[in-house]
């Protein structure tokens, strides 16, 4: 008899998403002729940079003759792109990240639901509340949860994002293990000081720790005081785990490529408390079941940091900044207490009801798709996210819209 996994059971019937899908479905089947402006997943609009196109073709090109072609490439990225990434990313900004440090995939979210997969089940983990949903559905997949009761799984450790502390949440009040963090935040927006993520870095030390350090929204940020990596910080090699995508910093959602940062110092502990290398864990588990990131995809993430594509890039992360500011400020002018939308795409809007109301009232009198904030979580209540991955045209239309709406 073939059993399941019944960790599986535990999960909430629908995922957020998909939730909002069957919504949006009914309301254009009820309303054929209403045009639907989508504001709610972070999925970009704006086609991949120019040189990013020459480059893929360039490379698709290569791929038709023989002294050219490449069969499979090397699972953890090819050494011209982890080269460029470490030069680029992170020691420009005195993050000293190596090459063979980075490991090339197709996705952030892939990576920070795959790598929980190398931890002990019995572990202890701290999730931010709101949340991105993988950190905690690949958690209860793995069996590191209880059952789900009054909007939280069991065995979890919440840590509590509100605007009494400005969506930095306090450090646990008790040892914890595996520590998820987002910033710029998905799904509030807010960002994180130096000095602020210090203290989590210090904390992780001083617990023996891991900090899973999600930075796929890292390319939003315009103020120079603001770190754009946690390697940034002292000490956050031997306890950190970054995670990175093209998919917003160049428009790569359909394209697929991202990268995750596992410094060779980085460390867990086995049963008997010796110290086990996680970059070396990874690299196993990344080899085994992943085979790598295309040839011609990965030249493509390569032309992000030629000139012509970092002003291409620079140029969508400023129109997408600048939808985000006629959104925060369109929702302020109408009395709404908004967070985030600066150094973020992301604008989380107090509404003073209900999310699912506010999400429907958005839907149905004015044919705008946003998130409910409680999909992310408890202290997700209330709240709505808009995103500002769209065009200027819809973004102006359906700020018009929500003004005649409410």
């Amino acid at each position: 008899m073939i059993n399941i996994n019944e960790h599986y059971l535990k999960l909430k019937s629908s995922y957020l998403f998909a939730d909002i899908a069957k919504r949006v479905e009914k309301f254009q089947k009820d309303n054929p002729k209403q045009e639907i402006i989508k504001l709610g997943i972070g999925d970009v609009t704006l086609p991949l940079p120019t040189a990013c196109i020459k480059a893929m073709h360039e490379a698709v090109d290569e791929m038709a003759i023989g002294d050219s072609f490449r069969g499979y490439g090397p699972e953890q990225g090819y050494s011209f792109l982890r080269q460029a990434i470490a030069r680029d990313d992170f020691q420009s900004r005195g993050a000293l990240i190596e090459p063979d440090e980075i490991f090339i995939s197709d996705g952030a979210k892939c990576d920070t639901g795959n790598i929980q997969e190398i931890f002990d089940t019995g572990i202890q983990v701290a999730v931010p509340d709101p949340v991105y949903p993988v950190y905690v559905d690949t958690n209860v997949m793995a069996g590191r949860t209880g059952m789900f009761q009054e909007g939280r799984y069991q065995g979890l450790v919440y840590l509590e994002s509100t605007k009494d502390n400005n969506f930095i949440p306090a450090l646990p009040d008790r040892p914890v293990d595996l520590i998820y963090l987002c910033y710029p935040n998905n799904p509030t927006g807010a960002t994180i000081t130096k000095d602020e993520l210090s203290r989590w870095v210090d904390y992780a030390r001083t617990n023996k720790a891991l900090i899973l350090f999600d930075a796929a929204y890292e390319a939003f940020i315009k103020d120079p005081d603001l770190p754009r990596s946690i390697y940034e910080i002292d000490g956050a090699r031997e306890v950190a785990i970054e995670f990175r995508s093209f998919s917003k910093t160049a428009g790569f959602t359909g394209t697929r490529c991202a990268f995750t940062v596992v410094p060779k110092n980085c460390r867990a502990y086995d049963g008997q408390g010796k110290e086990v290398s996680i970059h070396g864990l990874w690299n196993r588990r990344h080899s085994t079941k992943f085979n790598g990131v295309s040839y011609p995809v990965q030249k493509a993430a390569l032309a992000v940091y030629s000139p012509e594509g970092q002003k291409q890039v620079q140029a969508n992360i400023d129109y997408y900044l600048a939808n985000a500011s006629i959104i925060r400020d369109k929702m302020q002018s109408l009395g709404f207490e908004c967070y985030g939308g600066v150094n973020s795409p992301y604008i989380w809007i107090d509404g003073g009801k209900d999310s699912w109301s506010f999400f429907d009232d958005l839907l149905n009198k004015a044919g705008i798709v946003c998130t409910p904030g409680d999909g992310f979580g408890l202290c997700g209540q209330g709240f709505i996210r808009i995103s500002a991955f769209n065009s200027l045209e819809n973004v102006e239309k359906a700020m018009a819209r929500i003004e005649k709406a409410l």
